[in-house]
């Protein structure tokens, strides 16, 4: 049962870091598509912004095991 509820954490963990990267590189592509000149600082931004919402999926990886 134990595993279950690990299993069970960490993938409603990663749902939301899986929603947050989807809806992140979405639009930083379609602001790219839109402005071509400013791609550089909006992937500079995009990468940013995809290393926190990671965080946020490791955090929940790590609490599945301490749970």
């Amino acid at each position: 049962m134990d595993n279950l509820g690990n299993g069970l954490v960490y993938g409603l963990a990663t749902l939301g870091p899986g929603i947050g990267l989807g809806i992140l590189i979405g639009k930083s592509v379609e602001a790219m598509a839109r402005q071509p000149e400013a791609a550089g600082m909006v992937r500079t931004t995009m990468f940013i912004g995809i290393a926190v919402v990671e965080a946020l999926a490791l955090l929940g990886f790590v609490l599945a095991f301490a749970i």
